[in-house]
């Protein structure tokens, strides 16, 4: 196949707007607790004398060193604090989301304990945005001001598209979903995408009404460009017989976070990064519309039964 055909009609600009609602689920009666800990108020109103205070009520956020050290960071980051004072405010709109959320992963998990959530400013470590730890969920303001807020201008464009508020849910939901997550230890391409393609679902199960653009985060125009292009791309990995290869090479073309995949012909740069997290995430999607399995039972089922099972076949 010597290159993809590029399908971008006028019509396909209602795929921006489109939401993937999953099963309708009633989590009206589920009592949550969510317990913000506005840490980074504390720390960036500190001052000498009441650094201290804060050092004592924090033990695990500041490892060994003289508090010129801490007070040198709260005055080179405060105008990080300000921003994102300004963007979030009290954070209550995001409280409710998240309130929302942990009902539907109480849910799905009724192990699931309700973790108090600390926020932070990280100094722009877009790598830890957030951070799940049992009880802590660690929650990086400075990383949801905006993609064209002026402290991302050193970032690539594919990287601070995903710097919105907007995104915070998604990320929360990733994070969390990664510990009930079964990684299978094969290493055939088939088997790294759908082990993605089940990470997307349980994204999709926390999140039912957030539109699948944000949860894969790209860009309107990368994923009218994905949707459309979702039968050349299948036939792409079919032809070059990629789907049971072991290539290392594989997981930087097609899923690691990227501004576009690698199929190494002209459409390249038409196209955005993680592609095969997109197909593997829709051939989890055909399996659950298939076949009657709990979100549990899908996480045990090994990916060679998914793909045989999930009659995943593109539209044309």
């Amino acid at each position: 196949m010597k290159k993809l055909v590029v399908i971008i009609p006028v019509l396909l600009m209602m795929f921006s707007c489109e939401k993937k609602i999953s099963k309708a689920i009633d989590v009206l009666a589920i009592q949550v607790n969510v317990n913000i800990d506005r840490f980074d108020q504390q720390f960036y109103n500190a001052n000498e004398e009441t650094l201290e205070a804060v050092k004592y009520e924090y033990p695990y956020l500041f490892p060994h060193q003289n508090d010129s050290i801490w007070l040198g960071k709260i005055e080179s980051e405060k105008k990080l604090f300000l921003k994102a004072q300004q963007v979030f405010g009290e954070f209550q709109t995001e409280k409710s989301k998240i309130e929302e959320l942990f009902k539907h992963v109480k849910y799905y998990h009724s192990s699931f304990n309700f973790p108090k959530i600390i926020t932070l400013i990280t100094n722009l470590d877009y790598e830890n945005k957030v951070v799940y730890a049992d009880s802590l969920l660690f929650v990086s303001l400075d990383m949801y001001l905006g993609k064209n807020s002026e402290v991302y201008k050193d970032f690539p464009l594919y990287l601070a598209q995903n710097f919105n508020k907007s995104n915070l849910m998604v990320d929360i939901a990733k994070s969390i979903g990664e510990r009930y997550f079964i990684e299978s230890k094969k290493r055939q391409f088939i088997d790294l995408i759908i082990n993605e393609g089940k990470k997307m679902y349980l994204i999709d199960s926390y999140l039912p009404s957030v539109s699948d653009a944000q949860k894969i985060g790209y860009s309107n125009d990368k994923f009218d460009w994905t949707v459309a292009n979702e039968t050349q791309l299948w036939k792409y990995f079919i032809e070059n017989k990629l789907l049971y290869s072991t290539d290392q090479n594989l997981h930087e073309r097609f899923i690691a976070n990227a501004p576009f995949s690698k199929f190494y012909i002209d459409i390249d740069k038409e196209s955005p990064g993680r592609i095969g997290v997109w197909i593997g995430w829709q051939i989890v999607r055909s399996y659950m519309n298939n076949n009657n399995v709990t979100l549990q039972q899908l996480l045990q089922k090994k990916s060679e039964e998914i793909f045989r099972k999930s009659k995943y076949k593109p539209k044309k």
